[in-house]
């Protein structure tokens, strides 16, 4: 009985192992994102985190008939390449990003995480 006990707790931990390494670990998808650097923050109450906005080119319509001018949120982990951004506010920047399914407190607030600047125009 004591066996068969362990061997439930042991498979409902790696099963919980698993669900939690493919929803906050796991490299969902990456790509790369060009525009206009709008803001870019230092912020957090525990973990402080860069967090920034690139308005993408475009305008994009919703159900109402109004355009919405689409952007894209992000986090840094890095605090170099955070800083390197700070300075970068205003300028056409295309970054590199990894995806992920959630976010976790200390990678940032959003699921997308900018790990390289590609260019500063």
């Amino acid at each position: 009985m004591k066996k068969v006990i362990i061997s439930v707790i042991l498979v409902v931990v790696l099963v919980v192992a698993i669900i939690v390494y493919f929803n906050y670990y796991w490299s969902f998808g990456d790509g790369y994102k060009t525009g206009h650097l709008n803001l870019m923050t230092h912020k957090g109450y525990v973990f402080k985190t860069y967090e920034g906005r690139i308005i993408l080119s475009g305008l994009k319509g919703n159900a109402g008939g109004a355009f919405e001018i689409p952007q894209f949120d992000f986090s840094v982990t890095d605090e170099k390449l955070g800083d390197s951004l700070m300075h970068c506010t205003g300028r056409e920047v295309e970054l590199h990003y990894i995806e992920y399914k959630n976010s976790l407190p200390w990678r940032g607030m959003q699921k997308y995480i900018v790990d390289s600047i590609m260019s500063v125009r």
